[in-house]
């Protein structure tokens, strides 16, 4: 007779032992589960003097455990298989903590879209080299086979609904718990667990690594933040006359600079390490920068996120206030936003990006439409004999379709170029290893750590030669134009960094980047600024001779005094009361309006200019600048 759920002893006396089984494989997942996750809030002992963080951190494995039990029948086979898949989880986690120094966070499953457009052969440079890890994940596939073919059902087919019952309640928990609706919040939260919102590594550490994922998720998952329109309309009112006064500037005589912008792929300078001081990685940006602005640059990701700097340079938007935004291409709705290039374009320019790389990737194709740009020029239309170096294509090859892309006629060009040479992972073989091996490393970096830092500066040197290229041949043109040049995040050696310390005794988070604005036809003085990412569109439009977007010139007048709050990944909000927060959480309004559109209408009419009313540049050949050149 099979089984049935019918309420007498005899079925009681039967369905006991696989009750308490299904408690004790529980039970075996909370505490392997631990194991797993290292963090000193989950190890195994702390379900004697804090329970709820080892539960909560293994509550979705269990839900995921409890539902595949329902469908499958088996219990061996649902809680392996739910341990397995949580298993790939901690993995991937500990490939990003080894890559890029940080943990997971909800918005990195968003890369699961980029692997079918064209980021697999990225993404895939990460992945361990070893056999071991792909031999245990087969090993686990073939228990999981073995068990769903061997292991006798735990419970009948047929239970008359209640299997049913007991599968879509576990189904809308479960749902319930990846969709972050708030109710979840009443456990997973900083009062119950332990979130620390700058810091992703520590939250993780204390909580469990799924619990900081629900928590992040649960925190900054889900819409965004209300402007505050009395504090940005009081932060404009009181910058009016500065704001009026700084606009009113004329646009420079002559023609407008042809502007090219290189983001450079993970570029610092490596001075700021311990048993570097007194390097010279990058000559020629230390040379440029003797007649030019430079400086610090802070930014908002470490090691990896290209796109949230580039998203901050493009647009003038600040990511720390935007706590749902962590990959802002993969987000961004189908409006535009308000950019750096609609501004130029309102003058004539013309706007090209240029990226050595699979257009998809980060969505780029479809963001930079949205974002202002004419065209995109990306891999496929480089010349086929494009040099290569290591993984990716060379700087050489970007600095040589840069220089067929401008024009030596009609109107003003912005170039924006992404290199990827230097792109991690580094323990890729460049074109010329013996160059790479004769780079001088810090004593006590040995092994795997070593030959990724020499690959490292290897790939950065040649981005700084690159770099005087490309400023050599702008300074022969008859075009006057502007070099914009900056490292979009450090490189994430993070083995390195903690071996040598940095010259600051901070850590590798707090670490700035470098940055550097020129003019190829000036031999200017030299002028030290330390700024962030979201800053550099205001200064880049000053520079150009171009004064009449409000937001822009007023983060000129405000942004100083905010810059240093950008820091990878995040950096703890200024004190409380202070001048410095009441000015960041009015900037932030500011910010949030912008990006919806609103910003202009809280402008005064004095400060606000229409398009109409905008000169636009000559689009006659260009004379030569009487200005010397910079020397080469």
């Amino acid at each position: 007779m099979p089984l049935s759920f019918a309420n007498t002893p005899g079925r009681w006396r039967t369905w006991t032992p696989r009750v308490a089984l299904v408690l004790l494989l529980a039970l075996a997942f909370v505490l392997l589960t631990g194991m797993v996750d290292g963090g000193m809030g989950v190890t195994p002992l702390r379900l004697l003097d804090q329970p709820r963080f080892p539960l909560a951190n293994a509550w979705p494995g269990l839900l995921l455990a409890g539902l595949l039990l329902v469908i499958s029948r088996r219990v061996l086979l649902s809680f392996g298989l739910a341990f397995l898949l949580q298993g790939l989880v901690y993995s991937v986690n500990v490939l990003k903590i080894a890559n890029l120094g940080t943990p997971l966070l909800p918005d990195d499953f968003r890369m699961v879209g980029q692997l079918r457009r064209g980021g697999m052969h990225l993404l895939a440079g990460y992945l361990p080299h070893s056999a071991w890890p792909y031999l245990g994940l087969l090993i686990g596939v073939g228990l999981v086979v073995a068990m769903w073919r061997y292991e006798p059902p735990l419970f009948p087919r047929r239970t008359r609904g209640k299997r049913l019952l007991v599968g879509g309640v576990l189904a809308l928990v479960l749902t319930s718990l990846l969709a972050g609706l708030p109710v979840w919040g009443k456990i997973y939260n900083g009062q119950v667990l332990w979130l620390e919102p700058w810091s992703a590594s520590a939250t993780s550490t204390h909580s469990g690594l799924l619990s900081s994922l629900v928590m992040f998720h649960l925190q900054y998952g889900h819409g965004k933040r209300k402007p505050d329109r009395v504090a940005a309309a009081q932060l404009i009112d009181q910058s009016a006359a500065a704001l009026q006064q700084s606009m009113q500037v004329p646009t420079a005589n002559g023609p407008l600079p042809d502007i090219v912008v290189v983001q450079s792929e993970s570029f610092f300078d490596p001075a700021i390490m311990r048993g570097y001081e007194t390097s010279n990685f990058a000559p020629n940006l230390r040379r440029l920068a003797e007649h030019g602005i430079a400086g610090k640059l802070h930014v908002p990701t470490f090691g990896g996120g290209t796109i949230r700097t580039e998203f901050e340079v493009l647009t003038g938007l600040s990511l720390r206030y935007f706590d749902n935004l962590q990959f802002p291409y993969l987000q961004m709705s189908h409006k535009a936003v308000p950019s750096l290039m609609h501004t130029l374009k309102r003058h004539g320019y013309e706007t090209i990006a240029l990226h050595g790389n699979e257009p998809t990737f980060w969505n780029r194709n479809t963001a930079f439409k949205l974002l202002g740009f004419d065209r995109f020029v990306s891999q496929s239309s480089f010349p086929a004999h494009a040099a290569m170096d290591g993984k990716y294509m060379a700087d050489s090859a970007m600095t040589d379709e840069i220089m067929r892309q401008l024009k030596d006629h009609g109107p003003p060009q912005f170039l924006f170029a992404i290199s990827i040479e230097a792109h991690g992972p580094y323990d890729v073989e460049p074109a010329n290893r013996a160059e790479r091996d004769a780079i001088p490393v810090p004593d006590g970096i040995t092994g795997i750590d070593k030959q990724e830092l020499q690959t490292y500066l290897y790939h950065l040197q040649h981005a700084d030669a690159e770099l005087g290229r490309l400023v050599a041949w702008l300074a022969q043109r008859q075009r006057p134009s502007l070099v914009l040049f900056y490292g979009d995040h450090l490189p994430g050696l993070s083995n390195s960094y903690r071996i040598t310390g940095f010259v600051d005794d901070k850590d590798m988070l707090a670490q700035a980047g470098t940055w550097l604005l020129v003019d190829p036809h000036q031999r200017g003085r030299p002028e030290q600024e330390d700024t962030a990412a979201w800053l550099l569109p205001g200064i880049l439009l000053e520079q150009a001779g171009i004064h009449d977007d409000a937001y822009y010139a007023l983060t000129r007048l405000i942004g100083p005094q905010l810059a240093p709050l950008t820091e990878a990944p995040g950096a703890p909000p200024p004190d409380e009361d202070s001048d410095q927060q009441q000015l960041d959480q009015a900037m932030s309004s500011v910010n949030q309006l912008r990006m919806d559109g609103k910003l202009d209408k809280l402008l005064p009419k004095s400060v606000s200019l229409p398009a109409s009313d905008i000169a636009h540049s000559s689009t006659e050949p260009m004379q030569a600048q009487a200005a010397t050149a910079l020397p080469q």
